[in-house]
């Protein structure tokens, strides 16, 4: 059984949950074998309690590894891809790919007064140093959207590889009360709002499900050729009434955003995402085809209900993710790791990265996602207008 070393960039949430998966992979020894973040206290603190090797940063474990897991904020992600990439080491990089953070130092920058296109095209810049640092080398290279990997999304997959479906439209959405991360709502960290935050999750999976289309009855992707896009900031607004229960603190983002992208054979998808849903999240995938339609629940999967009447009862339990209150009735997740895609994620990853197979969500997916993305903030820039998708 060949062995796969991993390193784990990042000591928060997803940090968490790629070691737990990781450690569950079967027929792959899966070693986790180091764990850095930028903050000291953060990587030690991992390191003890998962029992993981600590280093001062990406570079100092690449000896030690063969592929690092970029769960670090958005902003970090280029740096740690290119350096494992040069090094002859895989990678695993959390969504979103990469993005704009504005220029380095510049602490006055707020991206929501920035001009978008030069944001796109410094964005494609990165983007093609990753794609040329990545095949040069040869490296593996796992994109973590786990939407693609949900088993509902799965599901689909095979339904349209085997009834050789036709597209015609999908409808997908990501959004919730607001990020937990002090650092979300700041553009130069996270490079943009909801969009870049949680638009890509749905748009990667109507993304991945037009390329698999393509692929099962042309024999090639059927990509993305245009957006249409609008973006607002809603709790920013003079006559919003803060009740408390969805967060207000973004400095320079929009909190809520929607996608209109057509295909190259004139199918269309459409994604809404935004800060602005009380209850948890709200995830789902539609897809509408010339010969079924499917709707892909993500999160709630109403798998379990649970009733408590005093909240204070479930305090140390954990039902399901960005929920306000656990009192009354509640949407239970079993195992969020298994209904949200994380585990089937990298279980692909680990099996691909051992065999030299490429994985269902790779390189080309997260280009796509990431170039279609920053198109729609060029396209709300100019209020909605049709953008080309860059081509990379």
């Amino acid at each position: 059984m060949k062995k796969i070393r991993v390193g784990i960039v990042g000591a928060g949430f997803a940090g968490r949950f790629h070691t737990e998966c990781l450690r569950r992979v079967y027929g792959v020894d899966v070693v986790v074998a180091g764990v850095t973040a930028r903050r000291a206290e953060s990587r030690e603190a991992f390191g003890r309690a998962h029992g993981v090797p600590v280093f001062e940063s990406a570079e100092s474990m690449l000896d030690h590894i063969d592929v690092l897991d970029v769960c670090s904020p958005p902003y970090a992600h280029a740096d740690a891809i290119l350096a494992a990439a040069h090094a002859g080491k895989g990678v695993i990089c959390e969504k979103p790919l990469t993005g704009y953070f504005g220029p380095p130092g510049d602490d006055s920058f707020h991206g929501n007064r920035a001009d978008k296109e030069p944001m796109m095209d410094a964005v494609a810049d990165v983007m093609r140093r990753i794609a040329d640092a990545v095949r040069q080398n040869g490296v593996f290279f796992g994109y973590a959207e786990n939407f693609i990997y949900a088993p509902s999304v799965q599901k689909e997959r095979e339904i349209v590889e085997k009834t050789k479906a036709q597209i015609l439209r999908m409808s997908g959405e990501e959004s919730h009360n607001g990020s937990a991360s002090p650092v979300y709502g700041i553009w130069k960290f996270a490079g943009g709002g909801s969009l870049i935050g949680k638009g890509v999750h749905p748009l990667g999976a109507i993304l991945y499900l037009k390329r698999i289309e393509g692929l099962a009855t042309l024999g090639r992707p059927i990509r993305p050729a245009t957006v249409s896009a609008r973006t607002h900031e809603i709790t920013r607004l003079p006559g919003y009434r803060d009740a408390g229960f969805i967060r207000t603190d973004y400095r320079d983002i929009e909190d809520y955003g929607m996608i209109h992208v057509v295909f190259e054979d004139g199918t269309v998808g459409d994604v809404v995402t935004s800060e602005l849903v009380l209850g948890g999240i709200y995830d789902y995938v539609e897809v509408f085809a010339n010969n079924h339609r499917t709707r892909c629940l993500i999160s709630p999967t109403e798998l379990a209900h649970t009733y408590n009447p005093r909240g204070a009862q479930f305090k140390d339990i954990y039902l399901i993710e960005k929920t306000s209150t656990q009192e009354g009735w509640s949407t239970a997740a079993p195992d969020e790791n298994f209904t949200m895609g994380y585990q089937a994620e990298i279980q692909d990853f680990m099996a691909c990265a051992a065999a030299g197979t490429s994985p269902q969500s790779g390189l080309d997916l997260a280009l796509d996602t990431t170039a279609t993305t920053y198109a729609a903030y060029v396209s709300a820039q100019r209020k909605g207008a049709e953008t080309d998708v860059p081509r990379l």
